[in-house]
């Protein structure tokens, strides 16, 4: 069994970069797989191990290093992550802004807060993610953007503002932290009455008794690919071409051949690139064999 942990903390963190070698090492000990994003702006994780007590070890290293950071802890019954990586990046999520996420105070609604903040009709509830996610599945009645990555959730934002305006609205997205992002351009665009699911999607499946307002799987961006309302995997494969999910049905269109394309992006690449493609997906299939 995988033990999965989740955190991420905001705020001014000027040597971000003094602890990657440090914490490399403290993972590689551990066997610890996964993806940790240091930043000027803070910190973003997602790491797994199937040694005891492992994640345990890095919550309290990561807590004696930067204090008060809290782990959220899953499990699976595959392996989430083939190898370590510690990135540096000058944003935890590229947002197309020049906001800092730690300089917005969100108010956060716990699980069963928020089950009953968005059956109250009044209010406006937006999936800040990306709409191949969305489309996998995401909240009942959610207000849905056509956006292909985060970098356009702003303009859609101020396109809309006038339906927002006035209005109580939650946001969500898979662990929270597109979330801290997204307050800048809400600000922006002069919408202050915000609301946040504490710990994303992952932890309202997680906490939540009642997961009747949550239609279909969560994307998740790992081998899992998806995970259902139970939090175990989901039947969603990827196309590692586009890197986004494909059901059983998609599998089936002509489109999709395996490592090089499918009916999502077989019009984005060139002829170059799938034959790119198609090499890498040999070199994979060898090394299996």
């Amino acid at each position: 069994m995988f033990k999965i942990g989740t955190f991420y903390k905001c705020f001014n963190f000027p040597i971000y970069k003094k602890l990657e070698d440090g914490l490399r090492d403290h993972c590689v000990k551990r066997n610890i797989k996964g993806t940790i994003i240091l930043t000027p702006e803070g910190i973003n994780a997602t790491v797994s191990s199937e040694r005891d007590n492992a994640l345990e070890d890095l919550n309290l290293y990561i807590n004696n290093l930067i204090g008060n950071i809290k782990f959220r802890f899953t499990s699976s019954d595959i392996s989430p992550f083939k190898r370590l990586k510690i990135k540096t990046r000058k944003e935890l999520v590229p947002s197309g802004t020049k906001g800092k996420s730690y300089n917005h105070q969100s108010k956060y609604l716990m699980p069963m807060e928020w089950h009953s903040f968005i059956t109250d009709s009044k209010n406006i509830v937006i999936d800040v993610r990306n709409d191949y996610e969305s489309k996998v599945g995401t909240f009942r009645n959610s207000v849905i953007p056509d956006i292909k990555n985060f970098r356009e959730f702003k303009s859609f934002l101020k396109k809309n503002k006038r339906k927002f305006k006035n209005k109580k609205i939650g946001i969500f997205c898979t662990g929270g932290i597109r979330c801290e992002k997204a307050l800048h351009s809400f600000e922006k665009e002069g919408l202050n009455d915000i609301y946040q699911l504490q710990g994303g999607i992952l932890n309202f499946l997680s906490e939540s008794k009642d997961k009747s307002s949550w239609q279909g799987d969560c994307f998740v961006f790992d081998e899992r690919v998806t995970v259902t309302n139970e939090l175990s995997p989901g039947d969603y494969k990827q196309c590692y071409a586009c890197r986004r999910p494909l059901s059983k049905d998609d599998l089936q269109k002509p489109e999709y051949k395996k490592g090089i394309s499918c009916h999502n992006c077989f019009f984005e690449k060139t002829e170059s690139d799938r034959i790119r493609y198609a090499e890498r997906q040999k070199q994979f299939d060898m090394k299996k064999t």
